[in-house]
C-alpha cells in the first residue's frame, strides 16, 4: 500500500507480495466527507469507506453491499499508544494498536492476531505492508480497517 493512498480523489492499487494487483482504493473527490471504495481487480466494490458526518469523535464507517459492516473510532483513554476499536455489525470487536503514524500496528480479535501492518518490511519509503496472518480473516475488511485507522490518526495529528 502507498502512503499517498489517502490523497484527495486519487486511486491506488494494492499489490500482493508477488507484485500482482489485488485491490484498488478508489478515492472519491469533491465529497463533503472523506470517501473511498475498495474494489477488486474486476472493479466490483468490496467495501465502501466513509467518514461519519455527525459524531462526537471522528468515526469511519465501512459498508458492504449497502449494509453496515463496521464502525471505527479511537479508543477512549488510550494515552500511551494509538489504540482504535472496530465495532463489527455482528456485535464483535477488533482491537487495533501500535504506532499508527509510523505504520507499525496490529489488528486483533479476542486476543488473536489477524493482521500486522508494517513499514519495516519494505525498502521503499512510501509503502507499507499488510500481512493477513489468520487464514479465516477477511483481507478486504482488514485493508479497509488499515486505511481508516491511518486516516483517523493523521486527522487527529493535524488538529
Amino acid at each position: 500500500m502507498y502512503d499517498r493512498l489517502l490523497g484527495f480523489g486519487d486511486d491506488y492499487w494494492i499489490e500482493d507480495d508477488s507484485g500482482s494487483k489485488v485491490f484498488l482504493v478508489d478515492g472519491k473527490a469533491l465529497r463533503l466527507r472523506d470517501t473511498w471504495e475498495l474494489k477488486d481487480t474486476q472493479g466490483r466494490v468490496l467495501v465502501d469507506i466513509h467518514q461519519k458526518m455527525l459524531a462526537l469523535r471522528d468515526t469511519m464507517v465501512l459498508q458492504r453491499g449497502g449494509e453496515p459492516l463496521a464502525t471505527i473510532r479511537r479508543k477512549r483513554l488510550s494515552l500511551l499508544r494509538n489504540h482504535y476499536r472496530v465495532y463489527l455489525a455482528d456485535g464483535s470487536e477488533l482491537d487495533v494498536s501500535g504506532k499508527i503514524l509510523d505504520r507499525e500496528f496490529a489488528v486483533e480479535y479476542d486476543g488473536e492476531l489477524l493482521a500486522v501492518i508494517s513499514r519495516r518490511w519494505l525498502t521503499v519509503r512510501d509503502t507499507y505492508g499488510v500481512e493477513v496472518v489468520h487464514e479465516d480473516a477477511d483481507p478486504a475488511l482488514l485493508i479497509a480497517v488499515a486505511v481508516c485507522v491511518i486516516h483517523l490518526a493523521e486527522k487527529e495529528r493535524e488538529e
